[in-house]
């Protein structure tokens, strides 16, 4: 870490540079001796991304970043925030520390926090902003957490890792075993230190297999940004072998929308179905994630319009954890048909159909934008059909 990234003037130009062109940056080079050109621009391009992803960073004074890909793969505050309302005790200690988001919302959870890392550079900037952030009950170690726990007589609340993909298993099938660290592989010494664990994976990883590959699991947090799945969160507690409950969330700005079912309930529920009513219905991209197709059917009272097509429907206009629109018309898919009604802008969805969007809107000469909602789908009857829509407030 070098510390005269913080010099004022540096800092100043840091700031005043936000917005400019990297690449006209790098050109021009600066006259800063002590600190290189390309280590500046590390800090504008790695600060700048972190303007909404961590405001806390963002706004704090003297904040030392990483390079970009970093701040990339941390969790958001808005995240970080989730999962620490999760949990409680005396004591967490975080074996992939990384930039220390996590940790931080954390520390306002427990009275001790461990963050390990093994670079040793990104331990000291965090270390560094800790004291910047006004924290003091995080101990920050340069050390591989699983090593770390294999010397150790201490135990913990909780246990937390957050696992990252090998970079030779891309276009491969996620598998936990594929990760650094593997956890299936260190369940046992996790086990030894606590009896609560939570795991942050990437939304790609399947369900079903990380249940298979993982011992314990307790409870899946499927958890979207703005209807963009972006953590799975695996709590685990050691010797439980019930039903596994799964909680869905979408965080907004100012509100989120939650919907709750259990593992078991789902394999065991079959949905109603029915042809489009006066309503339709879009889940949350959480919920989806997580395949409570059928038991959102039965909670919410809402019929499936298709065994594959995952849009619900009702006659009467019902609170649902996602998207709502209004039905105005439903016709069959058919090109003379729909150019009757004369829409020249809409929003297109497509589900459980054989066209793209994009194949869509060349053929049918629809632009993007407006008002109306079209969805091309699939009806119980295997009609492909267009529903004309407007979106519910």
């Amino acid at each position: 870490m070098n510390s005269s990234i913080l010099n004022t003037d540096i800092q100043e130009f840091i700031n005043t540079n936000l917005n400019s062109d990297v690449n006209i940056l790098l050109l021009k080079g600066t006259n800063f001796p002590k600190v290189e050109t390309k280590d500046i621009i590390e800090q504008i391009e790695a600060k700048k991304r972190s303007k909404l992803k961590l405001p806390s960073w963002f706004t704090a004074k003297n904040i030392i970043y990483p390079n970009k890909l970093k701040i990339e793969q941390t969790s958001s505050e808005i995240t970080a925030n989730y999962k620490s309302e999760l949990l409680n005790g005396e004591s967490i200690i975080d074996l992939t520390g990384g930039f220390g988001v996590d940790c931080f919302y954390f520390s306002k959870q427990f009275k001790t926090v461990i963050h390990c890392e093994m670079n040793n550079n990104l331990s000291e900037i965090v270390k560094h902003n800790f004291s910047q952030l006004n924290v003091t009950n995080i101990e920050t170690l340069q050390i591989d957490g699983i090593e770390y726990l294999k010397n150790s007589n201490k135990n913990f609340d909780w246990i937390y890792i957050d696992p990252s993909r090998r970079h030779d298993s891309k276009g491969k099938v996620f598998f936990l075993k594929d990760c650094l660290p593997s956890v299936p592989e260190h369940i046992d010494i996790l086990f030894k230190h606590t009896k609560n664990v939570l795991i942050k994976t990437s939304p790609l990883l399947d369900i079903s297999l990380g249940i298979h590959e993982l011992q314990f699991v307790k409870t899946i947090h499927v958890v979207a940004v703005n209807n963009e799945v972006k953590e799975l969160l695996w709590i685990l507690e050691k010797g439980f072998n019930d039903t596994i409950s799964v909680e869905t969330v979408n965080l907004k700005k100012e509100s989120k929308d939650s919907f709750s079912f259990n593992l078991q309930d789902e394999k065991q529920t079959e949905a109603e179905y029915s042809l489009p009513l006066t309503y339709l219905y879009e889940p949350n991209s959480s919920i989806l994630k997580a395949g409570a197709f059928h038991q959102i059917s039965k909670q919410l009272q809402v019929f499936k319009i298709h065994k594959h097509s995952h849009l619900y429907t009702s006659k009467e206009l019902l609170e649902f954890p996602g998207r709502i629109f209004k039905i105005e018309n439903s016709i069959t898919y058919n090109k003379k048909e729909i150019k009757k009604l004369g829409i020249k802008k809409a929003n297109i969805t497509t589900r459980n159909f054989p066209e793209t969007v994009q194949q869509i809107r060349k053929k049918l000469n629809i632009k993007d934008g407006g008002s109306t909602y079209l969805f091309f789908t699939t009806n119980i009857k295997n009609n492909k059909i267009v529903l004309l829509t407007s979106k519910v407030n």
